[in-house]
């Protein structure tokens, strides 16, 4: 049997998609009994996450995008991989900024951990930037890591600072690096995300950068969703999953885009 997260991620994706769910559809999709259902629906409706009805459940406020924390076991051996590949690309001395997202978090572990980058005291060895209060929080521990965090109003949903706030300390800066998380990509829109206060900031973090790496498992491949956050020929290089057929990836080589598989 999955995980209760694993299950709850699965149930709120289904609620997003379809506006309300029957336990006994979900139990007959996910494999599990219905009466392990009803205690899933129960703990996201004690966590404000769903509404409970007879025989169900129908949405609360997520809309269309889930929690960061729901979002983390989707494809997780595919992020970590990528994660690293992209961490790969960055030399010490490097100023590298982040957006928040599942992959990005994993590219900021893996470069927090990197041997290399290590300097075994309190020099330091990398400077980050980002939007995101959940790597903030891990890389604050790390000596050899400078941590620029940009203001903001902060959105539950993703643990990202938003708005004018968010984006006024950008103008000042530069990056060598900048990897984006992206809730979808193709060759005609670009990189894409769910909300737009999201998409500005990541927008800005884009153009501040010397290089734009999108970090972004196959299942975000040509597709689109709301905002823009650039168009393709601001990226580039795509690091996506081994698993990604050509059919996704050959659009965006063709326009010019470096596409490393992970």
């Amino acid at each position: 049997m999955a995980a209760p997260q694993v299950r709850w991620s699965a149930l709120l994706e289904m609620l997003a998609r379809e506006g309300r769910i029957e336990v006994e559809t979900a139990a007959a999709e996910l494999g599990v009994s219905a009466a392990t259902i009803r205690r899933d629906l129960d703990e996201l409706a004690r966590q404000q996450m769903v509404t409970r009805t007879h025989g169900g459940a129908m949405v609360n406020a997520i809309a269309y995008d889930l929690p960061l924390r729901y979002k983390a076991a989707r494809n997780a051996p595919e992020k970590e991989r990528i994660a690293h590949a992209a961490a790969s690309l960055v030399k010490a001395g490097a100023v590298v900024g982040l957006n928040g997202g599942t992959t990005t978090t994993e590219v900021a572990r893996a470069l927090a951990t990197r041997a290399d980058l290590g300097s075994g005291g309190s020099e330091i060895t990398l400077t980050i930037v980002t939007n995101a209060l959940n790597i903030a929080n891990e890389l604050v521990v790390r000596r050899h890591v400078k941590l620029v965090l940009t203001g903001g109003v902060a959105r539950p949903a993703s643990y990202e600072l938003i708005g004018p706030l968010a984006t006024e300390l950008l103008s000042q800066i530069t990056l060598d690096h900048v990897f984006i998380g992206v809730d979808a990509i193709d060759v005609t829109r670009g990189a894409t995300a769910h909300h737009e206060g999201e998409a500005s900031i990541n927008r800005a973090l884009a153009r501040r950068a010397q290089q734009v790496v999108v970090v972004a498992d196959s299942s975000k491949l040509a597709r689109r969703a709301f905002a823009r956050i650039c168009p393709v020929e601001d990226i580039q290089v795509l690091v996506t999953d081994k698993n990604a057929p050509a059919a996704l990836t050959d659009p965006f080589a063709a326009a010019g885009v470096e596409i490393i598989r992970a």
